[in-house]
């Protein structure tokens, strides 16, 4: 227990030196398990691939649901079709072009070959949220919501084609016919009850008065849990479901949901050390020697070949500029979730699994090194870079002393508000509610009676639960 508690403590310190460097938080967090492993200045032994995978899903099933808690479905509905065409078709595409090619390339077996292929297809919710986040990069568009939208709805698709292709390996595969209506099933009834799930989940959270603030965030871990493992029971597609519920979280209103969507972010972070840092004791450093030549082909037939393919034919039809294509390729950085699926074959006992989770492991220390240091380089040079308009330090957590019926919400005007353009004084609000602060792009307003409202302005609302309805009503929220 202290040397885990030492390591967590260096993986959460070690997130100063990411951003002071500009290194990505999760290479280091695998280099420290590296460092702390049986070959390593600590000597811990660890090479238990069936614990490193159950603990790997349950982890990834809290990042995506955290994933999905941060994301605005304003932000994403734009960008919906592209988003799951990439989160599905793109990656049946990159797993097959990056299998073919490997076969051909390297000598490798067709299946041997799209097994790889089926593993690394995915990209990495954990490193696209972790690293766009901490380099507070802003890009153009819709750029970023699509990112974040595939990288939090993909890992499904690789998990179907990766234990697919083990079944047709180890001669269980029921034909491709099966195959394909079961990816549909286990995508539909993912997706269907993830937003099932999570609106009966906000629901009760609201309803139910608990006499104690604290009980919220460990009623919800409750929720995350049932609905990851009884979609996954059911059939469905676990991971699917976690991102979706997630998403719903992100856009009802809920209680306390600005003090659980922080909590949640620490739960990711917590995920995401201890993920990273297990896989990096899992893996031998002297074996990686072995696979360095196939590695880095292989990395270059993903970066360069796979993925430009599988973004481009789907996105092509979407009318996306060819600069944003571009930088949707460039940010398809893989992380936990490959080496996670990487450790099915070793526990399934397939013949070279060992060497392909080393290739996988080699591919996504590169991924994570290069193309996570250049992220902002790249989007610079493609020319769609801009100044990050986050969300800002200074929405903070308020705390109403004293009185149980007002909260604080956040509330978007959007484009087609009847407040567009209205002074404050005139949208008659209600007496027991009042705009806090206003965001207004980088600016923090103070609102008065004369200050108008425009489309796109974040407001900060005290109100309670019988006049936040009228609120959102006066500034056009339905």
């Amino acid at each position: 227990m202290i040397l885990a508690g030492a390591l967590l403590l260096c993986g959460a310190l070690l997130s100063k030196t990411s951003s002071r460097f500009g290194v990505p938080s999760l290479l280091l967090f695998l280099f420290l398990g590296m460092v702390a492993g049986s070959e390593g200045l600590l000597g811990i032994e660890f090479d238990d691939f069936e614990v490193a995978s159950r603990v790997g899903v349950i982890a990834l099933a809290f990042i995506l649901f955290s994933g999905g808690f941060s994301t605005r479905w304003s932000d994403v509905r734009p960008v919906l079709g592209l988003g799951v065409t990439l989160a599905s078709v793109g990656v049946m595409l990159s797993a097959g072009v990056l299998g073919v090619t490997a076969a051909f390339v390297l000598g490798f077996d067709l299946q041997y070959g799209l097994l790889l292929g089926a593993i690394i297809a995915s990209t990495d919710a954990a490193a696209v949220f972790s690293i766009l986040r901490s380099k507070g990069l802003g890009l153009q568009g819709r750029l970023r919501p699509l990112l974040e939208l595939e990288s939090g709805s993909n890992d499904p698709a690789a998990v179907f084609l990766t234990v697919a292709v083990i079944t047709v390996v180890t001669g269980e595969g029921s034909g491709l016919a099966g195959l394909a209506g079961s990816f549909v099933v286990q995508m539909a009834l993912g997706a269907a009850a993830g937003w099932i799930l999570g609106r009966i989940a906000v629901w009760v959270i609201n309803e139910v008065r608990l006499d104690y603030d604290g009980l919220y965030p460990p009623m919800t871990i409750a929720f995350v849990i049932l609905v990851f493992e009884g979609v996954t029971w059911l059939g469905g597609s676990g991971f699917l479901a976690a991102y979706v519920a997630g998403l719903v979280f992100a856009n009802r209103e809920l209680l306390h949901k600005r003090s659980l969507s922080h909590f949640f972010d620490a739960i990711a972070w917590l995920m995401q050390i201890t993920m990273f840092v297990l896989l990096g004791l899992l893996v031998f450093p002297s074996d990686l020697g072995a696979v360095v030549v196939d590695g880095v082909v292989v990395a270059a037939l993903l970066t360069f070949v796979a993925r430009p393919v599988a973004v481009f034919v789907t996105g092509l039809p979407f009318r996306l500029p060819w600069r944003h294509l571009a930088m949707t390729s460039w940010v398809g950085l893989r992380g936990a979730t490959p080496v996670i699926l990487a450790t099915l074959p070793v526990v399934e006992g397939i013949d070279g699994a060992d060497r392909i989770f080393d290739i996988v492991f080699f591919v996504v220390l590169i991924s994570v090194a290069v193309q996570g240091s250049t992220i902002p380089i790249v989007a610079r040079w493609l020319g769609v870079a801009e100044t990050d308009r986050g969300r800002r330090g200074y929405w903070i957590e308020a705390a109403l002393e004293g009185d149980s019926g007002h909260d604080l919400h956040e509330l978007v005007v959007p484009g087609d508000s009847p407040a567009d353009g209205v002074a404050i004084l005139g949208l008659h609000f209600p007496e027991d509610s009042l705009i806090v602060l206003i965001q207004r792009g980088d600016e923090v307003v103070v609102p008065q009676g004369r200050t108008e409202l425009f489309a796109g302005d974040r407001l900060l609302v005290m109100a309670d639960e019988e006049t936040l309805p009228q609120v959102r009503g006066i500034i056009g929220l339905h």
